[in-house]
């Protein structure tokens, strides 16, 4: 896609709030989730979950946890974009194995992310590992210039890996002639509870996906010199 394109694509992008009846293919569906995935991610672990919601039984439940929201029930789809709070105990070793089986990275910076991953990721024993770091840290910055930990401020870690996900999930959708209503107003321990999520996925995004009922309205911008600072 040129950039042209690509820029009016995006312009073009509105939130959707009502959908026709008409379902998303399953193939579809699939390949817009492999976009998806193909976002960057914090040393790679790619924490993103995506729970697709296709189930009509479980959608009055969810509107409820979505703060009575009626395209959660309208839309054929709705996908919640998680974070796993677990993707680092749980797939470090198997990601970092990956990627040394397809070449894709120097022996040299494996040993290093080996000694650095479990550092910034790691909260120890009975998950309490995070004090000490968080006490250390602002002593260590009065030295020397640190990046944020993920154990110390993992919520904060996870969203942002989240939303690169489904920012290319939504792209992509507009792309295939999709619409979307990306939402941040939900409960998310009765989101949870609704969709039978451990405590350690948090959920970042809720994105009803479908065909618009009718066109999106104008939407504006504030103009670039109001947003942008130079140095």
């Amino acid at each position: 896609m040129f950039l042209a394109e690509f820029e009016v694509l995006i312009r073009q992008r509105r939130a959707t709030r009502h959908f026709q009846p008409v379902p998303v293919e399953r193939g579809l569906l699939e390949r817009l989730l492999r976009m998806a995935q193909w976002a960057p991610s914090g040393y790679n672990l790619q924490p993103t979950r995506y729970i697709v919601v296709e189930d009509r039984a479980l959608r009055p439940a969810l509107r409820r946890a979505c703060m009575d929201q009626a395209p959660v029930e309208e839309a054929p789809i709705v996908v919640v974009f998680a974070g796993d709070g677990r993707a680092f105990e749980d797939r470090f070793d198997a990601i970092l194995a990956q990627e040394l089986r397809e070449g894709d990275m120097p022996a040299a910076y494996a040993e290093r992310l080996r000694r650095v991953v479990p550092l910034m990721c790691n909260c120890g024993p009975a998950g309490l590992g995070w004090l000490w770091k968080a006490t250390l840290l602002p002593v260590v910055r009065l030295f020397r210039p640190l990046p944020d930990v993920v154990a110390v401020h993992r919520r904060f870690w996870t969203a942002k890996q989240v939303m690169l996900n489904a920012m290319n999930f939504i792209l992509a959708a507009e792309a295939a002639g999709l619409n979307t209503l990306p939402m941040e107003g939900f409960d998310r321990n009765r989101l949870r509870k609704v969709l039978q999520l451990p405590r350690s996925m948090e959920p970042v995004l809720v994105v009803a996906l479908g065909y618009a009922a009718s066109s999106p309205g104008r939407k504006t911008r504030l103009p670039l010199e109001s947003v942008v600072l130079w140095r």
